[in-house]
């Protein structure tokens, strides 16, 4: 089955032969030329939106799709600045682009970020260790299980709604919970091995999963190597972890 793509573009001479270089490498395209077009979908497989649209941001709209759905968006844009790339993966996006690119490298991308998302994978528990716990208030969190078929998170029981970058980068760091997994390699596996954009959004993406989980004792930041996931697989039931 193809990839169906919503291209959200008002410069119908970037549309047009965008759609038709997208149908050349078998994807399925729809093309709306506003913000609220694209709001109402159906987004498809791949969302592609361009930051410069008519009747709202751009950024507007990314905010507006992921409330309601996990599909993933790019970004086109002729806005290359930090900021507006930060923003933008911030808000859920799962990529960027500024313009000009081609059509190959946005196909590329575009298959990345379905395959990342379509992946099965069994559901992986674990608890944090009493060791790997940051000086704080007593905390006393459930059991970490990330199910990468449903695509659900929860911490004890209550459930956790994530972006699909958030996803992605826990799901990540619980496939060998305690291992350390370098900057380059997150963004390698999370992002893409061609990503060019700005390193800090991992950090952005680090602090709300932070936030998430409800303490920051769950990811670890190894200064100068990268991040780990601060516990241990529970192969039994979860056991009380004691706080002093």
């Amino acid at each position: 089955m193809g990839i169906r793509v919503l291209l959200i573009e008002d410069d119908e001479t970037i549309a047009e032969p965008l759609a038709e270089g997208l149908g050349h490498f078998g994807l399925t395209v729809d093309h709306v030329a506003t913000g609220t077009e694209g709001l109402r979908g159906p987004y498809g497989d791949v969302v592609l939106l361009d930051l410069g649209l008519p009747d709202m941001d751009g950024v507007d709209v990314c905010r507006g799709i992921r409330q309601v759905s996990d599909v993933p968006i790019v970004i086109l844009s002729a806005r290359g600045e930090e900021a507006d790339r930060v923003l933008g993966l911030e808000l859920g996006a799962d990529d960027y682009l500024a313009k000009p690119f081609s059509v190959r490298e946005l196909v590329a991308r575009v298959r990345a970020v379905t395959r990342r998302t379509q992946r099965p994978r069994a559901p992986v528990e674990a608890t944090l260790t009493v060791e790997e716990t940051a000086p704080g208030p007593p905390y006393e969190p459930g059991p970490l299980v990330v199910d990468r078929r449903t695509r659900q998170v929860w911490v004890g029981e209550v459930p956790l709604a994530l972006t699909p970058k958030e996803f992605e980068l826990l799901a990540l760091l619980t496939e060998d919970p305690g291992a350390v997994y370098s900057r380059q390699q997150i963004l390698d596996r999370v992002w893409d091995p061609h990503y060019e954009g700005p390193t800090k959004t991992l950090d952005v993406h680090v602090a709300a999963l932070r936030r998430k989980l409800g303490h920051s004792a769950w990811i670890q930041t190894l200064r100068g190597v990268g991040f780990r996931l601060a516990v241990q697989t529970d192969p039994g039931p979860p056991q009380q972890v004691d706080f002093p």
